[in-house]
């Protein structure tokens, strides 16, 4: 007896395409590793993002960044998932790192390290 295979799998939602990209944004590689296999599965064509094309940061260097883009700690906490809180955890951290005692010195310093 003949093994049958499976019918080819079918996008259920627009979201799905995009779960690989937030999830790579994140830096949650197994996570998006998974969602590239099952997009792959449907037929969908997937680019895969390496060093190049996907800078890998901290969770220090990615609130740094936002920080210093003029976002709050909310604001923060919804882009990258987590709560305010852990933001503010992490700016603390941040601050002692770059020696700032302020938001506005993290923005100066991100623009001064990419001068260099």
């Amino acid at each position: 007896m003949a093994a049958q295979s499976a019918p080819p799998r079918r996008l259920t939602t627009t979201a799905e395409p995009r779960a690989y990209e937030t999830l790579s944004d994140m830096g949650a590689m197994a996570f998006a590793e998974r969602a590239r296999r099952e997009l792959e599965a449907t037929g969908a064509t997937v680019h895969t993002r390496t060093v190049q094309t996907h800078a890998a940061l901290t969770p220090q260097e990615q609130i740094a960044r936002l920080t210093g883009d003029g976002l709050t700690n909310p604001e923060i906490g919804a882009r990258l998932f987590i709560s305010p809180r852990t933001v503010e955890w992490h700016l603390r951290t941040v601050f002692a790192k770059l020696g700032v005692t302020s938001r506005r010195q993290i923005r100066t310093k991100l623009t001064e390290s990419a001068t260099v």
